[in-house]
């Protein structure tokens, strides 16, 4: 495709508005598959997590489960989506080699739940972006590729992943640059994993995610002609390829070309899509409803016993946080980037009564020490009621922030509360201003060079006198008395 090769410049985008629509699909959390008792568990050899339900044998029956429906529900009302009293199942047809029973179990016409929104945040700025619709099907399976040439090119099926539980959350074309389209899917995932509806592990492929992209000329009031983009299973990527085929469809525009309707794949390597296949009209399913399958019909007593059995959502945690703890909007949207570290901070909070401090200690020192051994927040060597503790050591003036520095890893290493630690290795603040005296009576007299420049106006020369007082002290003294009482010895 001759124009293609070349990109539109930032100049000639700046002209076009991008529409783009998200499917994002998302695995729930279940022990067994959408249909049978089969496990979902991931890494298991090829083709042992199956029976005839998944396989598509005549004559086997599939039955609802009923812990996907409820993850389903959760899911919906989590994006503010409004969840039908009745849901069809519907038949989905089309023939791949990793889908046995040559159709998926879908929802079509009559889905789960309707009209929600999702907030996001970009560059400070919040808006809604519109939910359409949230359905139900099960996963296809799996083909592995192996070999190039044509000659040695094999192809290989696992039906493991056949008959998982999977939803499909269709946004409206609202989003209108790949920095929203992050944002959607961040906010997607953190409310699924909040909600423990989904691992959300893209590696896994527990979150997928389809876009449909096309561009207009800025004011323009009809869209225009789109492209979807398949499989994008990294944030990076997805944020790469909306723009590329961006630049792509205007480059297209401006050359005088014409946008067609078609899938496309994005190649990493190469940092561009590629053509999958032509879908000049839309392709016929021949959607009819599943007749194993009665309908769906969820009560309110159901629904509202599934809302009331759900956690805080992150966005409800990070305005509490600001309003309640005082917290930086950028802190806050630290310590609720996951459930667990929310959770903990919390603790963290009730134990040492200091937000300011727990939030500090949380994304600072804590932080550091789970990263440089490797593991989550909910691993912790230091529980969140300990932390708590040596906060309230320091803001008690038991020990100074230096102490404190030095006992925390101490608490990593032996699991010990700080109170402890701090007796058992004589670590506790120096207050008795008499101790103090003796200790700043021998710094002035061992630096009378240092003394001198301070009285002769150089006032920096104090910090260098302190240091050496909490040198002399083994940094049991406090640094602002310190720092009053050398002032007024001199």
């Amino acid at each position: 495709m001759p124009y293609a090769e070349t990109l539109a410049t930032p100049e000639m985008i700046a002209k076009y508005e991008p529409v783009i629509g998200l499917e994002v699909h998302v695995q729930l959390a279940t022990h067994t598959k959408i249909f049978c008792g089969c496990p979902t568990g991931f890494g298991a050899a090829p083709n042992s997590n199956v029976c005839p339900v998944c396989l598509g044998l005549p004559g086997a029956l599939p039955v609802l489960n009923r812990q996907a429906v409820e993850l389903a529900i959760e899911a919906s009302l989590a994006l503010n989506c409004t969840v039908n009293p009745k849901s069809i199942f519907a038949r989905k047809n089309y023939f791949y080699p990793d889908l046995p029973k040559g159709y998926q179990i879908s929802q079509y016409d009559q889905p789960l739940a309707e009209h929600g929104f999702v907030e996001i945040n970009v560059n400070g700025e919040s808006r809604r972006i519109g939910v359409t619709r949230v359905h139900m099907e099960d996963d296809a399976g799996k083909s592995i590729h192996d070999g190039f040439k044509d000659s040695d090119r094999y192809t290989y099926v696992d039906l493991n992943r056949s008959g998982t539980p999977l939803i499909e959350i269709v946004s409206e074309p609202e989003i209108r640059t790949s920095d929203e389209a992050h944002a959607y899917l961040t906010e997607i995932k953190q409310v699924m994993q909040y909600l423990n509806v989904s691992t959300c592990d893209m590696e896994k492929g527990h979150l997928r995610c389809d876009a449909n992209v096309s561009v207009r000329l800025k004011g323009a009031p009809q869209f225009g002609t789109k492209a979807e983009v398949k499989n994008l299973n990294s944030f990076k990527f997805l944020k790469m390829a909306l723009d590329y085929e961006i630049a792509r469809q205007v480059a297209l525009i401006e050359s005088g070309g014409r946008v067609v309707q078609e899938t496309r794949l994005y190649n990493p390597d190469l940092d561009e899509t590629i053509s999958m296949r032509s879908k000049e009209h839309a392709h016929d399913y021949r959607y009819f409803p599943e007749p194993d399958l009665v309908p769906l019909r969820i009560s309110n007593e159901w629904r509202e016993r599934v809302r009331a059995k759900m956690p805080e959502l992150p966005a409800s945690r990070r305005r509490r946080f600001i309003q309640d703890h005082g917290l930086r909007e950028y802190d806050a949207d630290v310590l609720t980037a996951t459930r667990p570290m929310s959770e903990y901070f919390e603790k963290v909070v009730t134990a040492s009564g200091d937000a300011r401090a727990a939030a500090n200690w949380v994304m600072g020192d804590l932080s550091a020490l789970l990263k440089q051994e490797g593991r989550e927040i909910d691993d912790s060597p230091v529980s969140a009621e300990q932390l708590g503790k040596l906060i309230a050591l320091i803001t008690s003036g038991k020990i100074n922030g230096k102490l404190a520095k030095d006992i925390f890893p101490k608490m990593a290493e032996s699991g010990d509360d700080p109170e402890v630690i701090m007796q058992r290795e004589g670590l506790e603040s120096i207050s008795d201003e008499g101790a103090l005296g003796k200790i700043i009576d021998e710094v002035i007299a061992a630096n009378p060079k240092q003394v001198e420049q301070y009285k002769s106006g150089k006032q920096q020369v104090i910090g260098f006198l302190v240091g050496q007082a909490m040198k002399a002290s083994r940094g049991q003294a406090d640094p602002a008395t310190v720092n009053r009482m050398l002032k007024e010895k001199l």
